[in-house]
């Protein structure tokens, strides 16, 4: 009798055992059901932007914070004057709640803006050139270009504080649940932005010659921000002919310039050919980093360098 006892009372805890260890991996389950569940959702609630070139993707960002995922469609070390999206960017696209696109008259936007509102008619489109002043290209020592805009406005910190507050206002009309978040972190942003045209005015002040060369002229809006002058060696994406050559070199003959600043996006065959008839050098700047506040200071100290 005590045996058997014995052997039920066993035979309880076993079962009692397995009913417990069931309970614990069942609650396990839910758990990570629900944390899954959970994270989704908040994947869900991103709104997914969309930029035309990487500087602007910053800006998303950086007001966007935690509520916005944003993705670019000219990527980096591509060419926004001749890139062509992929297949598989075209797709994407049609999940996008908003386009942020430069308005300034870049050539991957004047291809290709009509194709992506017909691909998603419902995504709201921001135009982060909004209200800016555009300036003329330049090109061979100076000289205006057939009074064509000048696409590069992002390259300066003031259309910097210009392009936030655009941005901002998208986001907020179409989130207008996080507006104040927005507003916030737009208006931390604009101050990051106010110092730096301070710190780089503060690098500039007492230089008497002001010239710097760039082989393509991106840096027009940094330039009249700083009271700069921009000498740029080509125009229109094209090859300088030879006579064309020899005036971007006496131009930079006459200023004392030892430096032709390059795009990393563009040859630098003709640059460096100026660069050796001057006794110069050829240096990278990119126009088009993601890392907008250390690359404009980056850049200003690059100029100020080869200005002294």
């Amino acid at each position: 009798m005590r045996t058997g006892t014995k052997q039920i009372i066993n035979g309880v805890k076993v079962v009692a055992m397995a009913c417990v260890m069931l309970f614990a991996v069942n609650l396990q389950v839910l758990y990570a059901g629900a944390k899954k569940d959970s994270t989704s959702k908040t994947e869900a609630k991103k709104m997914r932007v969309v930029t035309s070139i990487v500087p602007l993707s910053f800006f998303v960002k950086q007001i966007g914070g935690e509520h916005v995922d944003v993705t670019v469609m000219v990527p980096p070390g591509a060419n926004p004057h001749t890139y062509d999206p992929t297949p598989g960017q075209m797709t994407a696209l049609g999940d996008a709640g908003m386009f942020v696109k430069a308005g300034s008259g870049i050539e991957f936007e004047l291809d290709w803006m009509k194709k992506f509102t017909a691909l998603n008619p419902h995504m709201v489109v921001c135009d982060a050139s909004r209200d800016y002043r555009s300036r003329t290209m330049q090109g061979h020592g100076g000289d205006h270009v057939h009074e064509k805009i000048d696409p590069h406005f992002w390259l300066s910190p003031q259309n910097g504080i210009l392009i936030a507050n655009n941005i901002e206002r998208c986001l907020a009309t179409l989130d207008p649940q996080h507006k104040i978040e927005y507003a916030e972190n737009r208006r931390m942003l604009e101050v990051k932005l106010g110092e730096l045209s301070v710190e780089i005015t503060q690098k500039l002040e007492g230089m008497k010659n002001r010239a710097f060369m760039v082989f393509h002229p991106a840096w027009g809006y940094f330039a009249d921000e700083f009271n700069l002058k921009q000498i740029a060696a080509e125009k229109e994406g094209k090859e300088l002919t030879p006579k064309t050559m020899q005036q971007v070199i006496d131009q930079a003959k006459k200023y004392d310039i030892k430096v032709v600043f390059v795009s990393p996006t563009f040859s630098s065959l003709q640059a460096e050919t100026i660069a050796r008839e001057i006794g110069g050098v050829i240096q990278p700047v990119d126009p088009l980093s993601g890392d907008y506040i250390d690359n404009l200071r980056q850049a200003a100290e690059a100029f100020v360098a080869s200005m002294q």
